[in-house]
């Protein structure tokens, strides 16, 4: 669905059908002490670009929203951790570096006929 900021993503869901006025992230939402999210924060959110760069299964995403200094400027904190690997990925938009090594359509081979 699209983001108030005009970005694709699958964890924004908003319905505003027959007088409804719901909006939610529900990544934010079911991360535990995600806090509390607003439509603003979409605009400089990463999952969109993260998603739109790794489309690793293994791939797990947890999302938090963190003040700024002085409680200022909040903002959207992105986690992200591979089940393949078990480990922690500190560059979400490249993955881990493991699970590709096993998809065959990835390794760059001659063609068999």
């Amino acid at each position: 669905m699209r983001t108030p900021a005009g970005a694709e993503c699958p964890h924004y869901y908003e319905d505003f059908y027959r007088g409804r006025d719901q909006q939610e992230c529900r990544l934010i939402d079911r991360t535990p002490g995600g806090g509390v999210w607003e439509p603003k924060l979409c605009s400089g959110c990463p999952v969109p670009r993260i998603l739109m760069a790794n489309a690793c299964p293994h791939l797990v995403l947890e999302a938090r929203v963190k003040s700024g200094l002085l409680g200022f400027g909040k903002h959207v904190q992105v986690t992200a951790m591979c089940t393949e690997t078990l480990s922690d990925v500190s560059e979400p938009q490249i993955g881990c570096g493991q699970c590709h090594l096993h998809l065959p359509s990835l390794n760059a081979g001659p063609e068999e006929h």
